[in-house]
């Protein structure tokens, strides 16, 4: 395979946690990938810099606020310039609530509170997908399965990344008001495009994975009620996420999918 026909793939929030993770796996199973890793302060993100110094010219860092629309256009642009296209897609960033804790009541809930976290982990992907979309359709389809029926073949594949309490149907407990509602609606973004962008030709695979508890920043303050073989590495969780992006297909767009392939309702 030349230079020009190696994959390309976008982490975005890949300063730490799973979005580092999935840098570092797609560098070392996929040994002609290229991966542009996004985050809001290159400068402080010391781990990933010194992944780019171990894989110079395999790893470009972009700065990318994924609040701002302004900077996803420009890194659009910058990718597009560079790479010309995108074969797989991550929105990794998330944000538990604005204090670092998801709300227990109704006491606890603030409308800035709320915005603020939509518009981290929904307004924000979807908005990605809005600039990156032309540049998967450019995709090569190296991510995924190929069926043999060539109208079904898929150039690239956007993964968001939810979370179990996101599904309404599995709710129970309740709180977590911004939390829940913010993945809630990533999936249902999710879904929108999956129906569009599986309209296209070439189509792009678009599906919601729920990572499992991942021993991260984000759930940390949460880790003594999560048993110890239901708390995942973020080495572990992401085998099992890129395991299932390496199964996609386009029959399997528009849905969400648990760390270990089940699928979660909605």
């Amino acid at each position: 395979m030349s230079a020009m026909a190696a994959p390309v793939a976008l982490i975005q929030g890949a300063s730490r946690g799973l979005g580092l993770e999935f840098c570092k796996h797609i560098l070392k199973n996929k040994s002609l990938a290229a991966v542009v890793a996004t985050c809001r302060t290159p400068d402080g993100a010391a781990e990933l810099r010194g992944l780019a110094g171990q894989h110079r010219g395999r790893l470009t860092v972009l700065k990318l606020d994924v609040n701002l629309e302004e900077d996803i256009r420009e890194a659009a642009a910058r990718v597009k310039e560079n790479f010309g296209r995108v074969d797989l897609l991550v929105n990794s960033a998330a944000m538990l609530h604005p204090t670092g804790k998801g709300e227990t009541s109704l006491r606890d809930v603030s409308a800035q509170g709320i915005i603020s976290t939509l518009t981290t982990n929904t307004v924000g992907p979807l908005v990605m997908a809005k600039y990156f979309s032309p540049l998967l359709q450019k995709g090569s389809g190296a991510f995924g399965l190929q069926p043999s029926e060539k109208a079904k073949h898929h150039s690239g594949v956007i993964v968001n990344i939810t979370a179990k309490v996101g599904s309404i149907g599995d709710n129970g407990l309740g709180g977590w008001y911004s939390y829940r509602m913010s993945k809630a609606a990533l999936n249902m973004a999710t879904r929108n495009l999956s129906i569009e962008l599986g309209r296209s030709q070439p189509k792009v695979v678009c599906v919601s994975l729920h990572p499992g508890t991942v021993n991260t920043d984000l759930s940390r303050p949460y880790h003594r009620n999560v048993p110890n073989d239901k708390l995942f590495s973020a080495e572990h969780s992401v085998n099992c996420l890129m395991g299932i992006i390496n199964s996609l297909s386009i029959e399997k767009t528009g849905k969400a999918y648990s760390w270990d392939g089940t699928e979660l309702p909605w």
